[in-house]
């Protein structure tokens, strides 16, 4: 809660503040901040009530997504408008909460950025995920993403202006889609080490999760270069369906592969339970590793 960020800040220092996370605790304050800062997002109508729900499927047209403003994460908490005779029901789905309706984006792949500001303000940025979702939930993640230079440079620089804007001291993420006509645009951030930044663990010089010590104890940032083509794969409850899954076998098969699992004490499906991570020579091979590694995990 940003009130005890406030009131431990009065002590100690915190990373990252309270604004940053009252901003990113939201998303219409989130959409708000950005689009007033110059930024691309979505078109987007802030939501109270069912009046306001219709009113702004008139100004973005469908289809459009209704999202809950707080708490939804793994597409919890959304409900695709595909005609208006679903704004009831879409209405209802939120359960009296305030929403977004943001309007539907015709992308062509969702890419993050995963980048870091200390105290002294110097940044890092690493290179471009590329993000691939099952169900919702992140499924694969490629490094580095298969876009342009171009893109890869605007991403570090809309990045870059999100943190200044926020004063973030710590690792944050931006998560983009990009259009068909190859544009950015933001949709969410998560002011933290990131779900699609963990390939960085082995394929980049320097962590998330080092960089985030570095920047918040007000250390020199360290280098974001990856070592090789990566890909890193989630590990849901559902590969515990039919029992423990296989480790020893995709380890005895996949012995380039590194495990993590996050000690959690009860799997359910759709939760991650830890990640899958190849080096390769290329990202198609890398990727194609960690997705026969998780299919062995099930048998």
């Amino acid at each position: 809660p940003t009130d005890t960020v406030e009131f431990v800040s009065e002590y100690v220092p915190v990373h990252p503040g309270a604004y940053v996370l009252k901003v990113a605790q939201n998303r219409v304050r989130e959409k708000t901040t950005f689009k007033e800062a110059g930024l691309p997002v979505t078109p987007f109508r802030a939501i109270f009530d069912q009046e306001d729900l219709e009113k702004a499927v008139e100004k973005l047209s469908l289809p459009a997504v209704l999202k809950t403003a707080e708490d939804g994460y793994d597409g919890k908490g959304q409900f695709i408008i595909k005609e208006k005779g679903q704004i009831e029901e879409a209405y209802a789905s939120m359960n009296g909460a305030a929403a977004i309706l943001e309007a539907f984006v015709d992308f062509e792949r969702e890419v993050s950025v995963v980048a870091a500001r200390n105290a002294q303000g110097d940044i890092a940025c690493y290179p471009v995920a590329d993000n691939s979702h099952a169900n919702h939930i992140l499924d694969v993640t490629i490094v580095p993403a298969n876009v342009s230079p171009d893109i890869e440079k605007e991403a570090h620089k809309i990045a870059t202006k999100i943190m200044e804007k926020l004063e973030v001291v710590g690792v944050i993420c931006v998560e983009f889609f990009v259009t068909a006509d190859g544009e950015l645009m933001i949709n969410e951030i998560a002011p933290r080490p990131h779900n699609s930044g963990h390939w960085s663990i082995e394929g980049a010089v320097t962590s998330q999760y080092e960089q985030q010590v570095r920047a918040v104890c007000g250390l020199p940032l360290g280098k974001t270069d990856a070592l090789r083509p990566c890909a890193m794969a989630n590990v849901l409850g559902d590969v515990w369906g039919n029992g423990e899954p296989n480790i020893e076998e995709m380890m005895r098969q996949f012995p380039q592969i590194k495990l993590h699992l996050y000690g959690k004490s009860e799997a359910k499906s759709g939760r991650k339970m830890g990640h899958l991570t190849a080096l390769a020579n290329s990202t198609a091979e890398a990727a194609e590793i960690v997705r026969q590694a998780r299919d062995i995990l099930k048998k």
